[in-house]
């Protein structure tokens, strides 16, 4: 399926209704123990916070997201959802590599914290090419694709 990456800020959130529809219902998918708070609450706290969501879009419409926050070195995910409708269909692989693009073209790696990872999360970063920190407490995705600063 041909998706295209949609950021999604406060901002938009709070004046597109069909963005924040979409977004709503992107979470209310989730099981509730994936996510820190009700999928309303974790949306309006996340991006209250200056977070924002990295999309999936396709004829658009929102099918699947992340959230994102930004710091200088590199971009921190966390949440990943897909909305069953579309699930298994490749989607929330496809966003993630359309993730690691934009990401390239800020110069930032991408990481995922391990504590917000069930084994299966795990898996699917190794087999995207993520490899753990030497500590082991976030799993790391670079630009050129090895572990390491900016070139």
């Amino acid at each position: 399926m041909p998706v295209a990456l949609h950021r999604v800020d406060h901002s938009e959130w709070s004046t597109d209704d069909q963005t924040a529809l979409d977004l709503s219902r992107i979470y209310a998918d989730a099981p509730a123990e994936r996510l820190p708070a009700p999928a309303e609450e974790f949306i309006r706290a996340h991006l209250e916070s200056g977070g924002q969501f990295c999309c999936a879009c396709f004829n658009g419409r929102l099918l699947a997201a992340v959230a994102v926050e930004v710091d200088a070195e590199a971009w921190w995910l966390a949440y990943t959802c897909v909305r069953k409708t579309t699930r298994r269909r490749g989607v929330g692989s496809r966003l993630l590599a359309l993730i690691g693009e934009a990401a390239a073209g800020e110069r930032r790696v991408l990481r995922v914290a391990s504590s917000t990872l069930q084994m299966g999360d795990q898996l699917l970063l190794t087999r995207l090419g993520y490899r753990a920190s030497p500590a082991g407490d976030y799993f790391e995705l670079n630009p050129r694709g090895s572990l390491g600063g900016h070139q």
